[in-house]
């Protein structure tokens, strides 16, 4: 066999045999020995069909059940079926499986890793040994040809990994959920996706750890011009499976060291609003007479007096100006807001109080003043119920003449209000 995956594979085996076994008090004799002996191991002949039938304590998995508990692989009902996902690849916008090209998982007896290892080999054109072993390839036939063992009997020792039972077995110790399906429900166990798992996390390893990455920092650092930018990921966990023992998890957590990266799955934090846009009306959701109650009192205290001079009616006004000065304000604080928080689906204001609070009507609320006398008949509104509100049965009963002297008052100074 010529291909370059395959004499690495065993040439790793090899030399790791050889460096356990030789030890440094042997003489050359022995030495040699135990080469010959490492050689003829390792040979195709031996070592497939010893391969072939350990292959079935190897069972292949996209979902393998024991990173929900490691104990899960079997029950008093036998041994957990396999799960292999066989999802088709579609622009749904979904992460998932057969949207993500991920290696495949394998779970079962470390001791027969190897041979996993082996069948996942990528031959010269790209494949998988065992995708040429489940299409019959030229390849396949010409590597699984020995004189002891034939092609038939050792692929079928081979897919002994890729097979299940006829029926679906489950564990209890698998997280399960009943769904509802029509008027029954149907028992779902929930499985980890390790090949997107582990492909997360190399993606992630590449964005922290790669060498352009660390180029692009220490450049950042050094205050030195990078061409390309990058991306840092915040917040994330790390979360490890079995332990000191990652390869009685699976082949894909052993390869890992067992870790695994997770991304922030919380909540959305809510932003505490101190202003709420109106929905309907300003005059009734956003001010409110409370909050001139002092004002009112002291509008109250200078009507209850009999006198009627300059300096009483200059008194007055300064009351209403300051009024008013509280509903200007307000103004700015919703008109700060708007631009977050109005939705033309949600709220209803009128026409006069969308260009008055909107900033997409500033240029509107410059060419025109048909909105300000709506406005201007609020405020006016505002002070005069505001007033009779707040004192009840002591109020003294504001005039046609007052409402009118009002309302001239604040088309005085209705600028502040563009």
């Amino acid at each position: 066999m010529n291909d370059a995956a395959v004499i690495g594979f065993f040439r790793e085996r090899k030399e790791a045999w050889l460096k356990k076994t030789i030890k440094p008090a042997m003489d050359e004799n022995e030495v040699l020995i135990k080469k010959a002996e490492c050689e003829q191991l390792f040979s195709l002949e031996e070592w497939l069909p010893n391969a072939a039938k350990r292959a079935g304590q190897i069972s292949i998995s996209s979902h393998p059940c024991t990173f929900s508990h490691p104990s899960s692989r079997k029950s008093k009902n036998g041994y957990t079926t396999s799960v292999i996902a066989q999802s088709q690849s579609c622009s749904d916008g979904f992460l998932r499986s057969g949207n993500v090209e991920v290696q495949s998982d394998a779970l079962g007896n470390a001791a027969a890793l190897d041979v996993y290892k082996f069948l996942s080999l990528i031959t010269e054109d790209g494949k998988t040994l065992l995708t040429h072993l489940e299409a019959d390839s030229d390849l396949a036939r010409a590597l699984l040809s020995t004189q002891k063992t034939s092609y038939e009997v050792l692929k079928q020792g081979f897919m002994e990994m890729m097979q299940s039972g006829s029926e679906s077995i489950t564990s209890s110790k698998i997280k399960q959920v009943y769904f509802p399906v029509g008027n029954d429900y149907h028992l779902l166990s929930l499985l980890t996706p390790s090949g997107i798992v582990f492909d997360l996390r190399k993606r992630l390893d590449v964005m922290r750890f790669g060498d352009e990455i660390k180029q692009a920092r220490e450049n950042r650092r050094n205050n030195t011009y990078q061409e390309r930018d990058y991306r840092e990921i915040y917040g994330l966990t790390t979360i490890g499976w079995g332990g000191t023992k990652p390869q009685n998890i699976s082949v894909l957590n052993n390869q890992n060291g067992g870790k695994a990266h997770l991304l922030p799955s919380l909540p959305p934090e809510l932003k505490k609003r101190n202003e709420h846009f109106p929905k309907q009306d300003f005059f009734t959701q956003s001010v409110r007479y409370q909050h001139c109650v002092e004002t009112f009192q002291s509008l109250h205290n200078l009507y209850s007096k009999d006198h009627n001079n300059r300096l009483v009616r200059a008194a007055r006004d300064e009351f209403y100006l300051s009024i008013m000065d509280y509903i200007v304000t307000r103004m700015w604080q919703l008109r700060a807001v708007a631009g977050e928080q109005y939705n033309p689906d949600y709220h209803q204001l009128s026409k006069a109080q969308r260009i008055w609070l909107l900033e997409e009507h500033a240029q509107a609320r410059e060419d025109s003043d048909d909105w300000l006398d709506d406005i201007t008949g609020s405020i006016t509104q505002f002070i005069f119920h505001g007033y009779e509100k707040m004192l009840g049965k002591k109020a003294i009963k504001f005039s046609d003449t007052e409402q009118g002297h009002i309302a001239q008052l604040i088309v005085q100074h209705r600028e502040v209000l563009r």
